[in-house]
C-alpha cells in the first residue's frame, strides 16, 4: 500500500504498469503518482530539463506576460509576481510587463534562491510544473502560503480527464512527470483551502486566494496554447 504523496491518504492502489514503473492513484484526492522507486536521479532530471527548456521560453512568456496584463486590471498598484519552478532567460524577462512590476524567479535546480520563497505574491506562475512534483503536499502548502489574500495562482498541467485511456496517454511517457491530476484532484485541494478555483480552456487552473471581499473577476480569457 502505498501512501499519496498530496493528501497522504493511505487508500491507494495500483493504477498503471508499464515496463519502466508503476502508476498508483489515491482513492481519495484522486491523484494518479508514479512510485518513488522509479523517480530519475537529479542528474539526470536536470539534465532533461536542460535540453527541454528552451524551446518552452515563449510559450512561458506569453502564458506570463497575459497573466501580468489581466492581474493589473485588478490593481492600481505595482505587483509583486512569482515565477516558480520553471525559469525565462534573462532578455525574455525584462521584455514582460513593465518596469514598474517586480518578478521573482525560483527553480530548484536552475534558480534555488529560497529567499524568494519568503515573500508574498500578487500572483505566482506555474507553467507546466505540477506534473514534476514528487511531494506535491509540500509545493501546494508553500504556494498557498505565498499567495496574498486575493492573489492568483495560473498552473498550466495536462489534466488526466479519462482514466480509462491512460494507457495511451503521452503526458505519462516522459519520465519527469510523476504526478497526474484529475478535476477532482483540484476540487479536492481548492476545498481544503477555501480557495476559488476556476477551470479554464488549453490546460489551465486558475485558483484564487480568498481576500475577504467576494472578486469575481474570470481570468480565463488570457488562457493560451
Amino acid at each position: 500500500m502505498r501512501r499519496c504523496p498530496l493528501c497522504h491518504n493511505t487508500q491507494t492502489s495500483l493504477f498503471h504498469r508499464n515496463k519502466k514503473r508503476d502508476m498508483y492513484t489515491c482513492h481519495h484526492c484522486q491523484l494518479v503518482f508514479s512510485d518513488a522507486a522509479s523517480h530519475l536521479p537529479p542528474s539526470v532530471e536536470k539534465q532533461r530539463y536542460q535540453e527541454s527548456g528552451e524551446g518552452k521560453q515563449p510559450a512561458l512568456t506569453q502564458f506570463l506576460t497575459s497573466l501580468i496584463s489581466q492581474c493589473e486590471q485588478n490593481s492600481e498598484q505595482p505587483l509583486s509576481g512569482l515565477n516558480f519552478g520553471r525559469v525565462l532567460d534573462p532578455s525574455s524577462l525584462l521584455g514582460i510587463g513593465n518596469n514598474q512590476h517586480k518578478i521573482s524567479q525560483y527553480d530548484p535546480f536552475f534558480a534555488p534562491d529560497h529567499q524568494v520563497l519568503k515573500h508574498h505574491y500578487d500572483y505566482i506562475c506555474c507553467f507546466k510544473v505540477f506534473e514534476h512534483f514528487r511531494f506535491p503536499f509540500k509545493e501546494w502548502s508553500l504556494l498557498g502560503s505565498m499567495l496574498k489574500p486575493g492573489g492568483w495562482l495560473a498552473i498550466k498541467t495536462k489534466l488526466l480527464t479519462d482514466p480509462s485511456t491512460f494507457d495511451k496517454w503521452h503526458h505519462k511517457n516522459n519520465l519527469t512527470h510523476v504526478s497526474f491530476y484529475q478535476h477532482a484532484t483540484f476540487e479536492y485541494l481548492a476545498e481544503q483551502a477555501g480557495f476559488k478555483l476556476l477551470f479554464a480552456p488549453n490546460d489551465l487552473i486558475l485558483v484564487q486566494k480568498p481576500s475577504g471581499s467576494d472578486i469575481t473577476r474570470d481570468l480565463s480569457s488570457f488562457a493560451e496554447s
